[in-house]
């Protein structure tokens, strides 16, 4: 599956199914084919992807854990970004309508 997020106030994201299940579970739903971020909530979940991204670049505590090639902070970037944005635009964010 690929969830593609629109919103009337940025342009298209498109994600890869295991990485867009990934981030919605970080805003405590759970993956869903259709869906919709209400500017209401967009702080909330703003803030809640940003403590994902804090924890997962915290530091390792076995040395010889490695960090993924590709990090949080790459894949929810572009999101943290629309939310802000939409809600900046009072604009929700919406994906498989």
């Amino acid at each position: 599956m690929i969830y593609k997020f629109k919103s009337p106030a940025t342009g298209d994201l498109i994600m890869l199914g295991v990485h867009g299940d990934q981030m919605l579970r970080l805003l405590g739903r759970e993956p869903a084919p259709r869906g919709i971020i209400e500017p209401a909530d967009m702080p909330a979940a703003s803030a809640a992807l940003m403590a994902a991204i804090t924890q997962d670049e915290a530091p390792p505590e076995d040395d010889d854990a490695r960090q993924p090639p590709v990090g949080l902070r790459q894949r929810l970037w572009p999101v943290v970004e629309m939310l802000r944005r939409a809600h900046a635009a009072d604009a929700p964010v919406v994906w498989g309508v």
